[in-house]
């Protein structure tokens, strides 16, 4: 039997990358303690990070868990061939990258700040956003098992593959970073949504209202209604919550305790690892207690990240993310009514009670 296919289509870029003490203020010029260069693009950082934790490093292609193949653009330049070539030595199918003449590839500038390995990102999206919606008369074939889309090439493009993806009941995960706005239709196509805090609010329509997206209220309520069934939102050091809305259930898992060098490529390791444990499976076959253990593996995979320098050379291979005293970082879940009446996912306490502790 043929191993799952996932087919990630967005955007590749050259990272550019400046570390330094700290972020310089307007007009200042500060000297940066290191530079480098290397492969990005969230679509790209996504598609390695489905190959690597499919499969242990050094191993075969052919042993991995599932085939991972990208779909998206670059220029004709260097920084394009590199980024073709990056993913090829990944094992990842590169057919469907586009070359566009005349296009400069994309590029994103990043500064890190070393004592906290925050970052700040800014992305020229160049020949990313010359991936049309003509480039899409219908989806590959044989169909992908899991699509992972985001938003870092045009909105009508996303758009149009997950109409696509609609009418042929293939499924989707969206990563909708950068967060923007989407027509309610669109979330119709998507069955696993993750986003992060920002992200969260930003789609829900609730950006400067204080909440805690560990407590209920009417921010999880709006989420809830965009109608995805599997909704996950990441909390940086403080874990990630886990919502089947379909099931009514909300499961939290700590956040790992390590020492942050570099945060940019943890959102998309957690996706690729989320989707290569996920569609070992097939949907009909994902209970709860495997969505808790898919959940719990990719927090602990992005938080083995952050502990290096760089973004796709940090992303780690399945036998370097241990799963040893995985279950203890995992909350117990609770149901929606427990969560409505004050119940605290994590502890499965009060809020009141956990507070007064």
């Amino acid at each position: 039997m043929a191993p799952p296919n996932i087919t990630v289509i967005g955007s590749l870029n050259t990272d550019l990358i400046t570390r330094t003490s700290r972020i310089p203020a307007a007009g200042e010029t500060l000297i940066s303690s290191s530079y480098a260069t290397g492969c990005g693009g969230k679509g790209a950082n996504q598609a390695v990070a489905c190959a690597r934790l499919s499969r242990n490093k050094g191993s075969e292609v052919e042993e991995a868990g599932c085939t991972v193949n990208m779909i998206g653009a670059v220029g004709d330049d260097m920084f394009g061939r590199e980024l073709i070539s990056g993913l090829s030595r990944n094992g990842i199918g590169v057919d469907g990258v586009k070359v566009k003449g005349g296009e400069k590839s994309g590029v994103a500038v990043i500064i890190v700040e070393e004592e906290s390995g925050e970052n700040r990102i800014l992305m020229s999206p160049n020949a990313n956003y010359a991936l049309r919606q003509s480039d899409f008369e219908s989806l590959p074939d044989p169909l992908p098992d899991l699509i992972i889309l985001q938003l870092e090439v045009p909105l009508i493009t996303v758009l149009h593959v997950l109409k696509l993806a609609r009418e042929k009941n293939v499924e989707v995960l969206l990563n909708p970073a950068p967060a923007v706005k989407l027509p309610r239709e669109a979330y119709s196509a998507v069955h696993h949504l993750v986003v992060n805090e920002t992200e969260a609010d930003i789609i829900t329509g609730t950006t400067g209202q204080k909440h805690s997206w560990a407590l209920w209220g009417e921010h999880v309520e709006r989420l809830i209604d965009l109608g995805v069934r599997h909704v996950l939102i990441t909390l940086g050091a403080q874990g990630v919550i886990y919502l089947d809305t379909k099931i009514q259930w909300v499961l939290q898992v700590s956040g790992e305790k390590v020492t942050v060098v570099d945060s940019t490529g943890a959102g998309d390791t957690f996706v690729g690892a989320y989707a290569a444990m996920l569609t070992k499976r097939g949907r009909e076959h994902r209970e709860r207690s495997y969505m808790m253990h898919v959940v719990a593996f990719a927090n602990r995979a992005a938080a083995k990240t952050v502990q290096k320098g760089g973004v796709q050379s940090a992303i780690p291979w399945r036998n370097e993310v241990s799963t040893e005293n995985m279950p203890s970082s995992v909350g117990p879940g609770i149901d929606f009514d427990e969560w409505k009446r004050g119940m605290d996912p994590a502890s499965r306490k009060r809020v009141d009670d956990r507070v007064k502790e």
